[in-house]
């Protein structure tokens, strides 16, 4: 079988695993833990950035100042309280099957996650991938997302050209960091972002899960090796 002509770059928080909230509440404990106090919804808004950017746009909401004692503590409570989550976090509907399907026709992918290596090895474990798919975090770049670092990296490591790739994700964040790579991107609704958040964020298509994706691959271009005519 040859290889397909494109390659897909998958965000992984809201994308491919049910962990958003978990994020949610571990981020929430975190800003309690140094006396600020925010609802859920607007650490939800802000999942999917670089866990320092996020950090910045939620405090700066609250309006006061964080030393960077603070800031270092938030964070470790934040990757501590995560851990202890760890063990409710599921494949979303679809996932294995999608990526079973890829590595059966040798479809190039990649994961690009903006979380550090410590925090998305419990998400990643679940996804059970095969040795020769690549994987990008926080640690491998200068800049998460939104900044196209991430996806630029991922699309290295495939030697395949953003024009070639299609970038899977579930948050603005994703879909602005693939609209500065340059290349097309697919929403999912799996990660609590509406559809025409997505859409006017960049998402060519917008589906509900990986189970909604892998039943619409003809959508983006996607010919798989028994299905080249």
């Amino acid at each position: 079988m040859e290889p397909v002509g494109v390659a897909f770059l998958f965000d992984l928080d809201g994308t491919l695993i049910d962990s958003v909230y978990q994020h949610v509440l571990a981020w929430r404990e975190a800003t309690q833990a140094v006396g600020i106090e925010l609802p859920v919804w607007r650490i939800h808004r802000q999942i999917g950035m670089s866990g320092g950017l996020m950090l910045h746009a939620l405090l700066r909401e609250t309006g006061r100042p964080v030393s960077k004692k603070e800031a270092q503590q938030i964070q470790k409570v934040h990757r501590e309280a995560y851990a202890r989550q760890a063990s409710s976090l599921r494949v979303l509907p679809g996932t294995h099957d999608l990526l079973t399907t890829f590595a059966r026709h040798r479809v190039p992918h990649a994961i690009a996650t903006s979380g550090r290596m410590e925090n998305a090895r419990y998400a990643l474990e679940l996804l059970k991938l095969a040795h020769d798919v690549p994987i990008v975090t926080r640690d491998d770049v200068q800049f998460a997302k939104p900044d196209p670092d991430l996806f630029l990296e991922a699309g290295k490591r495939l030697n395949v050209p953003m024009s070639r790739c299609v970038i899977v994700g579930d948050s603005v964040w994703d879909l602005l960091a693939a609209r500065r790579a340059s290349a097309l991107s697919v929403g999912l609704l799996s990660g609590g972002y509406g559809q025409d958040e997505l859409e006017q964020a960049g998402a060519y298509r917008v589906y509900q899960d990986p189970a909604d994706l892998l039943r619409h691959l003809d959508e983006v271009g996607l010919r798989l090796a028994s299905e080249q005519i």
